[in-house]
């Protein structure tokens, strides 16, 4: 009897991940791929930069507006068709000749994908029942950590025997693969519009209402906004401002070849994996607030000991620090989130947020490159750490005073 209660409970978390893993390996294949075709079309690295942008900017485009859109229509419905969409428009990127042509598809791409990545955090968030959650956050951080492993290797295997366009189809496939998989899980909606002023239109108004509605909750909530807030700046905006930096400190101040700076990204792939099986180990064990504090801390202290570094090994212990906590912090704050925000107004809020971090993240990245033109990258690298460190600290002190006043609400609703 507990082995099929323990199917039922995971049968469609089980899909979930399967098509969550899949897709995620065909990502890493396809972007790897169409670096090397746009650098064989252009031979520009701007060319190259520019396609790095295109992520932050379609959060700019797509964000600020995608959280009304996801909070009103069916999140199983709307994840099938961006996995199609998205399918369809990768399969079409080799028949482009234009490079032009080429970034507006993958801007289209990125805005999907950050689309889907709303729509499927809210669908996730009503699927796993919240005793479910640590554990599905963890093993869907362990599918992210295998696939930044086994897609770079994948790619590489495709390109000795065939070409980047094969590694292209092969993400529309999974695309097409992670849609169809979609159709399997329950519509929790049952095909039914969310009841936000019963049913409103999606327009300028509505989205302009729902700026309104998030600034009411955060005011209301402003220990959790504080937390949000401080996470996306620690692990998203600062993290994003040195690593632009990565490249450019590990070849000019450390002196490293080609060669060794692809050591030191494969350390930091394996410090992923490791982190995010031990992760998975230990999340029933630990609470959300250990493991963010823990996870922010560790991680910022493997960012220290690389900024402080003079050769490759005391940077390579870094790079496999910095990298071993990620998933802890991660798969921590997710589940905060799940358990916190209010699945009904969250692609809203996850919206709003995501807008003001890719803003931001833009903002700090182009403002560390300028600095690293006039002063040197290692003291602007050092800078940057030693700042995430401070914020590092107080997102533990925030998430710590947040549990505790979730949990004494918790207690004085159980004693009414």
């Amino acid at each position: 009897m507990k082995m099929d209660a323990w199917k039922e409970r995971w049968k469609y978390p089980a899909i979930l991940l399967l098509g969550i893993g899949v897709s995620n390996l065909g990502s890493w294949v396809y972007f790897i791929a169409l670096n090397l075709i746009i650098l064989d079309m252009t031979n520009s690295p701007l060319a190259l930069s520019i396609l790095y942008i295109m992520s932050p900017l379609a959060g700019l485009i797509t964000n600020i507006w995608a959280g009304s859109l996801v909070d009103r229509v069916n999140k199983r419905s709307l994840m099938i068709v961006l996995d199609f969409v998205r399918a369809g428009v990768i399969c079409v990127l080799p028949l482009m000749q234009s490079v032009w042509m080429i970034f507006g598809a993958v801007l289209i791409i990125q805005m999907a994908s950050r689309l889907f990545g709303l729509g499927s955090f809210v669908y996730i968030t009503k699927l796993i029942p919240k005793t479910l959650r640590p554990r599905f956050n963890s093993l869907n951080s362990l599918l992210g950590s295998g696939a930044f492993l086994l897609g770079p290797a994948i790619a590489g295997l495709l390109f000795m025997f065939g070409t980047p366009l094969a590694a292209i189809y092969i993400n529309g496939a999974a695309l097409f693969f992670s849609g169809m998989i979609t159709f399997l899980m329950p519509n929790l909606e049952d095909g039914k519009l969310q009841k936000e002023s019963e049913a409103a239109k999606f327009s300028i108004h509505a989205i302009k209402s729902d700026f309104q509605l998030v600034s009411r909750y955060y005011r209301k909530h402003l220990l959790v906004m504080a937390v949000c807030l401080t996470f996306a700046g620690l692990m998203v905006v600062m993290a994003s401002a040195v690593d632009s930096l990565e490249a450019a400190f590990s070849t000019m101040v450390l002196g490293l070849n080609e060669g060794e700076y692809g050591f030191l990204v494969s350390i930091a792939g394996a410090g992923i994996l490791i982190g995010a099986l031990c992760n998975a180990s230990i999340v029933k064990r630990v609470s959300l607030a250990a493991l963010i504090s823990i996870g922010s801390i560790g991680n910022v202290i493997g960012y220290i000991i690389y900024a402080f570094s003079h050769s490759i090994t005391v940077a390579g212990i870094g790079f496999f620090v910095l990298a071993f906590f990620v998933s802890f912090a991660n798969t921590g704050f997710a589940t905060f989130y799940q358990n916190t925000i209010p699945v009904e107004n969250m692609g809203r809020i996850g919206g709003i947020n995501g807008f003001i971090e890719s803003v931001l993240t833009i903002i700090m990245t182009v403002l560390f490159g300028a600095m690293a033109q006039y002063f040197s990258i290692r003291g602007v690298i050092v800078g940057g750490v030693l700042f995430m460190l401070v914020l590092a600290f107080v997102l533990s002190a925030l998430i710590v005073k947040t549990s505790r006043t979730m949990v004494q609400k918790e207690h004085s609703k159980l004693s009414l």
